[in-house]
Formats: C-alpha cells, structure tokens, sequence
C-alpha cells in the first residue's frame, strides 16, 4: 500500500514540474523561414533590440535591429532592412509595446 501511495505521489509530482521551453517564434515570408532564436530589449533605446535569428535553419550572430528600418552589424556597419525581413519581423511583435 505505502509503495502504490508512493508511486501514485511520484508521479503526480513529475506532472506538475514545468520543464524550460524552448518555443522559437517562427514566421515564413516569401518563401523564407524565419525564427527569433534569443531577443534582448535595450534599455535606452527602447526601438532597438539585439536578436539571434535564423533564416532557412542558417543561425546568424547576434545583431542589433533598429526598429527605425535598419540594423546594426557587430563591426558598426548599419544595414537597411532587406529581402530577409528578420528586422521587420523582431520589429512587428513590439509595434504596440
């Protein structure tokens, strides 16, 4: 009875555990899938975030995507949104924020 009351117990608790998630947010756009693989807000500059992202499974470096058209690669070199539309789509769930 103690081992049944147990096991019953055990397995109750390994149900309630939320386990970490690993939910990229992905959208397809002109034939491209793109994901936000890690996204980090500035403080500052509430219009830029810094964001890994991933087109057709390709990881790039994190970059800074200003919201404002453009992104800023890590050597300072400012990029306007193109054909990917990585930026637009980091940009597209924070229009309201």
């Amino acid at each position: 009875m103690a081992k049944t009351l147990t096991f019953i117990l055990i397995v109750v608790l390994s149900f309630t555990i939320a386990l970490p998630a690993k939910a990229f947010t992905c959208r397809s756009d002109n034939g491209h899938k793109i994901c936000i693989l890690s996204i980090k807000r500035s403080a500052k500059k509430y219009w830029q975030y810094q964001a890994s992202v991933s087109i057709d499974g390709a990881k790039t470096p994190v970059e800074t995507y200003d919201c404002r058209q453009h992104r800023i690669q890590n050597d300072g070199k400012i990029i306007p949104f193109g054909e990917d539309n990585a930026g637009a789509l980091i940009c597209s769930f924070f229009k309201n924020a």
